[in-house]
């Protein structure tokens, strides 16, 4: 069962659930008006700079359950905790496709969310990330799925030049998942800017898609990059009509928050 929940929104706040906690972090497009009054235990904000403020004492790091993924939490000193649960209906599109032993291909993994919901489906996947440290959380967040023994490569390197690795050494995936950052800057000081990378990297991508594919996932949180613009990206590359639309954060009975875009491409045999 999940313990994780969008409980309102507005005023420019979110307000969630993260199991026994509820957090209170920005929210831009919230410009509506909150429909509850909620007490959070901690609230983040970046006026004056980035910062806490706690209601109460929240241990360090604790764990929550996300469609069905087991995942840690912890405050970071950016306002993030380890997880962007706007991702988790993907998950949920995906796992069907996956078969046992597909090869599946995670770019700009994070914590590893969609990495563990392919291997709980029985899948290899190969988990890539420019930070070591995320790369970490998300081996922690593999043996609270107790998953250590799955056959997942963890990777620590610059996207770009692992695929020109990729294809060089003929190995294929059925399965690409990629989430690229608008901006960002690799372990030896390569830097990774959207708007100049996003095509070499789809086409690199292509290049090592297996013959049987079964799918392929681009999501964004680039301002600008709406879900045309993905749609036109994929469909350009690999010359299958996409479906696209918003990513969101959706409650029972609070308003859904747009959190992002995604594009997706299906194979079926």
């Amino acid at each position: 069962m999940d313990t994780y929940q969008l409980i309102d929104s507005g005023n420019g706040q979110k307000w969630e659930r993260f199991g026994p906690y509820i957090l209170c972090r920005p929210c831009p497009q919230a410009v509506w008006r909150p429909s509850k009054k909620i007490e959070a235990d901690a609230t983040f904000s970046r006026e004056g700079g980035n910062q806490w403020t706690f209601k109460k004492q929240l241990p360090r790091e604790w764990e929550i359950t996300l469609r069905g993924v087991r995942l840690k939490i912890s405050l970071t000193d950016f306002g993030h905790l380890g997880v962007f649960p706007e991702h988790s209906t993907l998950w949920d599109w995906m796992r069907p496709k996956i078969g046992k032993r597909d090869q599946i291909l995670n770019l700009f993994a994070y914590s590893g969310g969609a990495t563990l919901a392919a291997a709980l489906k029985g899948a290899e996947v190969c988990h890539l990330d420019a930070s070591k440290g995320m790369v970490d959380w998300a081996r922690e967040n593999c043996a609270l799925n107790s998953l250590q023994t799955a056959p997942i490569r963890w990777i620590v390197d610059d996207a770009m030049k692992f695929l020109h690795r990729e294809e060089k050494r003929g190995r294929k995936y059925s399965g690409i998942i990629l989430d690229p950052p608008t901006f960002g800057r690799g372990g030896k000081g390569e830097v990774f800017k959207i708007e100049e990378e996003i095509l070499p990297l789809l086409e690199l991508c292509k290049k090592i898609l297996s013959d049987l594919p079964k799918f392929v996932i681009l999501t964004c949180h680039t301002p600008g990059f709406t879900p045309i613009v993905l749609e036109n990206l994929l469909f350009q590359v690999f010359g299958k009509k996409p479906e696209s639309g918003e990513m969101l954060l959706t409650s029972n009975d609070a308003f859904s928050i747009p959190s992002g875009t995604f594009a997706r491409v299906s194979y079926d045999h």
